[in-house]
């Protein structure tokens, strides 16, 4: 029997990658440094360029089960809640080929997960955390760390798929110069009750509300029970070190943007979060390979990305899918795969990575920059906002 394609990291990437490298025939060993397969947070928005990918897979019945479809996303000026622009996205899947949807993060890996388990060609290893490797004799030699101690496998080919933070990536790339830094920036996370928010954020529509220094995304999940709400700021480094443990109550959260004197509606909002969780962004340097001999690398451990273009999951899932179809359509070494994988989505993962960052920035703008944007806002309206972002969504 062949060796298995190994896979550092079970989330949404890397189970993503399991089902279409198994979908190309080939057997797949998903090793979890986690001793169970279970994603806390909160929501996140898939994209219809992400959904088609899902549906290739198989996947259209068991996300429709689960997935929310807002039919509008408002764009907002955040004092006073007014609407600079309405983008009707209820005809996605005619324009797009999929919907826009949004999950509570949980129940898409859980979906994922279930379809992993289910297929004869895929593996999976819990507590199992991916170490140093190398090769030896065309064979990669993982150093896999388990409760029992570290084991040695023998794989065709390592993806790793563990994250901002990966292991896979700091073994292929030993250098201080690669190490996660600060973006300026931290994201508070909480999930609202619905009957608690205000009656007029509670449609099945996605709200982007714009002020100077912040910005704050919300969106209803698990068919409109709860609000997915985020907020993020513009804050200097001196917590962003290990805050992620901090969290505040939704009246002190609300009092930390009193400078920027949200409307009566988004501030009941943020006031109705019982405990908002704190989320420094990190960045990582760009990298020019993702790749070397039968290692590469995955979603946000090839190219994270600020959340400000909601596309981190949908870039990983492309990911996942071209890596799926070089495997299919090339019968040569991992190595080749590997390359012809990297040269196809190397381009466009960077494209996204830019575009999110200067999203941010135009998020962020005060004074007359601020209304400067907001008049463009206005005059674009949305179908030419929606058409603005048609490269993402082909």
């Amino acid at each position: 029997m062949s060796a298995p394609i190994a896979i550092a990291g079970a989330g949404i990437g890397g189970l993503t990658a399991a089902l279409a490298i198994a979908g190309a025939g080939r057997r797949v060993l998903l090793l979890e440094r986690a001793q169970r397969i279970e994603e806390v947070g909160a929501g996140f928005q898939i994209a219809p360029n992400a959904g088609r990918a899902l549906a290739r897979l198989g996947l259209e019945e068991a996300l429709a089960a689960v997935a929310l479809e807002p039919r509008a996303i408002n764009v907002r000026r955040g004092r006073d809640g007014q609407v600079l622009a309405r983008l009707d996205i209820s005809d996605s899947r005619a324009q797009w080929g999929a919907p826009f949807r949004v999950f509570h993060r949980a129940d898409l890996q859980q979906a994922l997960l279930q379809a992993a388990q289910a297929n004869p060609e895929i593996e999976i290893r819990t507590g199992a955390r991916v170490g140093e490797f190398d090769d030896a004799g065309g064979l990669l030699r993982l150093s896999v760390h388990g409760a029992e101690g570290v084991a040695e496998i023998e794989a065709a080919g390592l993806v790793g798929a563990d994250g901002q933070r990966s292991t896979v990536r700091a073994h292929l790339l030993p250098t201080e110069r690669d190490l996660p830094f600060y973006s300026g920036r931290t994201a508070w996370r909480a999930l609202v009750p619905a009957e608690l928010a205000p009656p007029a954020l509670r449609a099945r529509e996605s709200n982007l509300w714009l002020m100077p220094g912040a910005h704050v995304v919300h969106y209803p999940l698990r068919d409109g029970a709860i609000i997915n709400v985020v907020v993020i700021v513009s804050e200097p480094p001196r917590h962003a070190e290990g805050a992620a443990i901090l969290s505040l109550d939704g009246s002190e959260l609300a009092r930390l943007l009193d400078r920027q004197r949200p409307a009566r509606d988004l501030a009941a909002l943020i006031e109705a979060g019982a405990s908002w969780r704190h989320w420094p962004l990190f960045a990582r340097p760009p990298l020019k390979r993702w790749s070397r001999g039968a290692v590469t690398l995955l979603g946000d451990a090839a190219h994270p990305m600020m959340p400000f273009l909601a596309q981190g999951a949908a870039q990983a899932i492309e990911d996942a899918e071209a890596l799926g179809r070089a495997f299919g359509q090339l019968g040569a070494t991992v190595e080749s795969v590997f390359a012809a994988y990297e040269a196809a989505r190397i381009g466009r993962a960077a494209r996204v990575v830019r575009a999110s960052w200067r999203q941010g920035e135009y998020f962020h703008m005060g004074g007359l920059g601020a209304t400067a944007r907001d008049l463009a806002i206005r005059t674009l309206g949305g179908r030419g906002m929606l058409a603005r972002n048609a490269w993402l969504y082909r």
